[in-house]
């Protein structure tokens, strides 16, 4: 697979016809795709807390209300005691990369932080948790119809309601995914 080919910086979608409950009409955007795997983070699963229960369990002062009422996502099922945070890219953070011209990923506290104190990033989703896939695994997946990948969007992943999200994000390139059907075949 050529470096083109890989899906970074994109949204992979679950089909109708995933039934896994961890994924089960998820939209990933996918940080990091390459030969040896895959990573994304799920947008659209709140978890039920909200980021001052981190802010609290980290001993992070508190100064902004409204990033202490922002929900927290469940990111994906692989190391979900773990923070990450998508944002627009912005600030010097410690442990952040790049995802898109726009949007980076960043897992240290010093982002977290920020946000805590109303300094942070504008737009942010914070998530516990990511998906993961081994080397060749999410091909297969996508070949088996699990998935639709699409272009990312910005305002998907920032200012569309979460439970609108996975419409929205097939829409985006066309598509009613309620219409859609479970696997056909592959000529």
């Amino acid at each position: 697979m050529s470096e083109k080919s890989y899906f970074n910086n994109q949204f992979i979608i679950a089909m109708p016809g995933l039934l896994d409950p961890l994924f089960h009409h998820t939209v990933t955007f996918l940080c990091q795709h390459a030969k040896e795997g895959a990573l994304g983070i799920v947008i659209n699963r709140p978890a039920e807390m909200k980021l001052g229960e981190i802010f609290t369990q980290m001993d992070i002062a508190v100064t902004s209300t409204t990033a202490a009422q922002t929900p927290v996502f469940a990111g994906g099922p692989v190391q979900q005691d773990r923070g990450f945070v998508i944002h627009t890219t912005c600030g010097n953070w410690d442990m952040s990369l790049p995802v898109s011209d726009d949007i980076s990923l960043t897992t240290s506290r010093d982002v977290i932080e920020a946000i805590a104190m109303g300094e942070g990033p504008k737009q942010y989703l914070v998530a516990l948790g990511y998906a993961g896939w081994s080397e060749g695994q999410l091909e297969k997946e996508i070949l088996s119809n699990s998935w639709l990948n699409t272009p990312y969007a910005k305002q998907i992943i920032f200012d569309t309601p979460v439970n609108e999200r996975w419409n929205a994000a097939a829409n985006q390139i066309g598509i009613n995914i309620n219409h859609l059907t479970t696997p056909a075949g592959h000529a």
